[in-house]
């Protein structure tokens, strides 16, 4: 079979197709044939050796496809069946495995390109609007990067729950997306704590979502209102320094967390959860999922290049199987 090979970390070139061995599902996963695989920072990272990882290395750990093969005691799929996941790896192939515990059926009616480009943004927007701040309908947060994949659907899942939703962006052009997606007001980043005040009387925000990191941090905290909540879920400009824990307190009896992903997936019972109300809104058309871009298998390093330049919007994705 294709797959996309490392052979060493370094820049997008080092993304190679080549023919390798087909896997082979072992007890309790499932061999699936790859139709969309989504791209993500964290390919990023440990293709360029911020993350360390074995070389050779093969990236990807979210893909949807159609099941060609069941392991030694898998119940609950069959072959032919639609999945997707965010928790297998090795997905930059044209086939790859997965505990079937971590993958789910998609529904009829949902197309595989939109099951392959939700998983790892759409649940963390879920676990980030549900799970990680308690919010009211009257609420005001500020989203940062709201242009982005996950910032498009972190928006519209708390509009949906009647938050009112502020973003930062960096162009005209995505502060048409994020509006688009929701939002209430949007502003740059050199002037979003100014913003964040005068759209709030002065009060502050009940909770900041921030994956940009060290460049918004300190705004961030300074956006929120006594008692609120910033959620640090990534450094796309980098990991924020060590800081005084005294700052919360000066801030307002301020808090903090550093959620990650796998963390709010813990049961079959929270994935199903999870995923459900992701497909359901989609199935509904209240939420949108944008798929910015579309890479074949072998421009994965121009995939890599396009998403590093911060210029992009929504999800990008490899068509690794054409439909």
């Amino acid at each position: 079979m294709r797959a996309i090979v490392a052979q060493r970390a370094g820049g997008p070139e080092v993304l190679e197709i080549a023919e390798v061995s087909a896997p082979e599902p072992a007890a309790g996963e499932l061999l699936v044939r790859t139709a969309f695989t989504g791209i993500n920072f964290i390919e990023i990272y440990q293709r360029s050796g911020v993350y360390s990882v074995d070389f050779p290395f093969t990236p990807g750990a979210e893909a949807s496809g159609v099941v060609e093969a069941l392991g030694e005691g898998v119940t609950g799929f069959s072959v032919g069946d639609r999945v997707t996941t965010a928790q297998a790896s090795a997905t930059y192939a044209e086939l790859f495995t997965v505990p079937a515990m971590l993958a789910v059926k998609v529904p009829g009616g949902i197309a595989l390109d939109v099951a392959g480009a939700v998983p790892l943004q759409g649940l963390t927007a879920h676990y980030l609007a549900t799970s990680v701040a308690t919010l009211s309908p009257s609420d005001t947060v500020l989203v940062h990067a709201g242009a982005g994949g996950v910032g498009l659907l972190l928006t519209q899942l708390l509009v949906a729950r009647g938050v009112r939703v502020l973003t930062t962006v960096s162009t005209p052009e995505k502060a048409e997306l994020s509006r688009a997606a929701g939002a209430s007001e949007v502003f740059d980043y050199d002037s979003f704590l100014e913003g964040v005040k005068a759209a709030t009387n002065g009060e502050g925000v009940a909770a900041v979502f921030d994956g940009v990191g060290r460049s918004t941090f300190d705004g961030s905290l300074a956006s929120l209102r006594t008692r609120g909540t910033l959620a640090l879920f990534g450094g796309a400009s980098g990991q924020v320094p060590v800081f005084d824990l005294q700052r919360l307190n000066a801030g307002g009896s301020l808090s903090i967390t550093r959620p990650s992903l796998g963390h709010f997936l813990r049961t079959p019972e929270e994935r199903a959860w999870r995923y459900s109300e992701l497909f359901d809104a989609i199935a509904d058309g209240s939420l949108d999922v944008s798929i910015g871009g579309r890479f074949a298998l072998a421009d994965a390093a121009a995939a890599h290049t396009a998403l590093a330049s911060r210029g992009t919007t929504g999800k990008l994705v490899l068509e690794v199987t054409p439909s």
